[in-house]
């Protein structure tokens, strides 16, 4: 039992640590210039006020939580108290991660058979290899999953699908391109039926998330699942590429606005300056992210937890 509970133990520091080093950008951006900004002032006064707030706009933390942010800075009275650097940084650490934590849950399989996971997000965010990821994790807990390319605009989409449902053991339900993405859905769910399928997971078209034609072919996907499965999808997922920064926000309206989102996933938070925007988008939108996304290795997609998050933008 102890071994197991330090093996336990030892995995989530390595997990911790990995963490650390891909959210370095970030860091650096935001928490490193903001705890440099401290140390020279070692109090908060307007002037210092005012280089957070900056900082934070620069970090991709955008104008509207950005001044949220600071506006908590000037009312709490452990701040305006604070004699030293390390107090600022702790009422700061401790803002972020009220935020972030707001309304935080992971993504679970229910009991409903086959559970139906739709996945949106524009084209170059991740999405296919997010949903691959997803399958192996799914496989990997003794799951059945099949992968649906409802993506039927992009023939590489369906072909990538296709190899990563052969690599991952699941099945595989397409039809040519430029067809109906509803009747590719409503096939698959039938067959997922008929074969017992745990879990099905779907990927939608994702070119030009301004146009209104494919918000509407959203909606009518959705429409059709419902028309085989009445409560299904049973997760409708958005994924987010960190380094699109503030374009992250209008996807995250604009998809929305379309379907009942009840998750994120956020990829590439390795290697980018931007990761602020997470703390954006979770200030912003009442939607949890479910999952982040920080390498190309099956273990980089990994279940979100706020409190660990902001633990590596501070840690030193």
């Amino acid at each position: 039992m102890t071994n197991n509970s330090n093996q336990e133990t030892g995995e989530k520091r390595g997990f911790f640590t990995r963490l650390k080093q891909r959210l370095a950008k970030t860091k650096d951006t935001i928490v490193g210039r903001i705890k440099r900004a401290i140390g020279l002032s070692g109090r908060l006064d307007d002037a210092l006020i005012e280089q957070i707030e900056e900082i934070l706009i620069q970090g991709d933390v955008g104008v509207e939580t950005t001044t949220k942010i600071v506006e908590q800075l000037r009312q709490r009275e452990d701040a305006r108290k604070a004699e030293n650097a390390d107090q600022v940084t702790a009422v700061l650490k401790d803002i972020l991660r009220n935020i972030v934590e707001h309304h935080e849950r992971r993504l679970e399989i229910g009991s409903e058979r086959p559970y139906v996971i739709l996945v949106a997000g524009v084209n170059g965010t991740g999405k296919t290899t997010t949903i691959a990821k997803m399958a192996r994790r799914y496989r990997d807990q003794g799951l059945s999953t099949m992968l649906v390319a409802g993506d039927t605009f992009r023939a590489a989409a369906i072909e990538q699908l296709e190899i990563w449902a052969q690599r991952t053991g699941s099945d595989f339900v397409s039809q040519d391109m430029g067809s109906d993405a509803g009747s590719v859905c409503f096939d698959a769910l039938q067959a997922a039926r008929s074969r017992k399928t745990d879990v099905v997971l779907i990927d939608t078209a994702g070119r030009l998330h301004t146009k209104v034609n494919l918000m509407e072919e959203l909606k009518k996907v959705v429409r059709v699942i419902r028309k085989v499965i009445p409560d299904a999808p049973h997760e409708t997922i958005l994924v987010l590429d960190a380094t699109t920064g503030q374009n992250a926000i209008s996807q995250t309206k604009i998809f929305g606005e379309a379907v009942p989102l009840t998750g994120i996933i956020m990829t590439k938070l390795d290697g980018t300056a931007k990761g602020g925007i997470l703390i954006a988008i979770r200030d912003l939108f009442d939607v949890p992210v479910v999952m982040i996304g920080i390498g190309e290795t099956q273990e980089d997609l990994r279940d979100f937890d706020p409190s660990e998050f902001v633990d590596a933008l501070f840690e030193e």
